[in-house]
């Protein structure tokens, strides 16, 4: 056997891999498209994670952009969102995915193209939500 395990999942399976509980959830496109025209990610293609990892609930977006699926995930104690805005959220729209979500931290990623700063301190006026942006090579721990 392989050492390494790789598995396929699509929106809604959920596995439970050395006691972490990793669940697939929709992470798609609404509205971006590629100059033909064709949405860059299909509903159904990508997945974004809720990885729950010693009761703490962990969402990656993945390539995603603010859609209604975001308002059900329940409770999250840190979201992962990108700001990129060419194939994902520009910053106004994860700074309304994250009031959508509550979480109690949010972690800009996919950002090579915008400042994650920019919106920062006028997100966290608008809610209790931390935000925490990483330079590369650096990590934050969850408590």
């Amino acid at each position: 056997m392989s050492k390494y395990y790789i598995v396929f999942i699509k929106p809604g399976d959920k596995l439970d891999i050395a006691g972490a509980q990793i669940e697939a959830v929709h992470a798609y496109n609404i509205k971006r498209c590629r100059p033909s025209g064709r949405l860059w990610h299909i509903k159904g293609d990508g997945v974004g994670y809720i990885l729950t990892i010693e009761g703490k609930k962990i969402y990656h977006a993945g390539d995603n952009e603010f859609i209604p699926e975001m308002r059900n995930l329940g409770h999250i104690d840190l979201a992962l969102l990108p700001i990129d805005g060419t194939f994902t959220m520009s910053i106004k729209e994860a700074a309304k995915a994250a009031i959508a979500i509550k979480p109690s931290v949010v972690i800009p990623m996919h950002n090579q193209k915008s400042d994650p700063n920019e919106s920062k301190d006028e997100l966290e006026s608008m809610s209790n939500i931390k935000i925490i942006v990483l330079q590369p090579g650096e990590s934050f721990g969850l408590k």
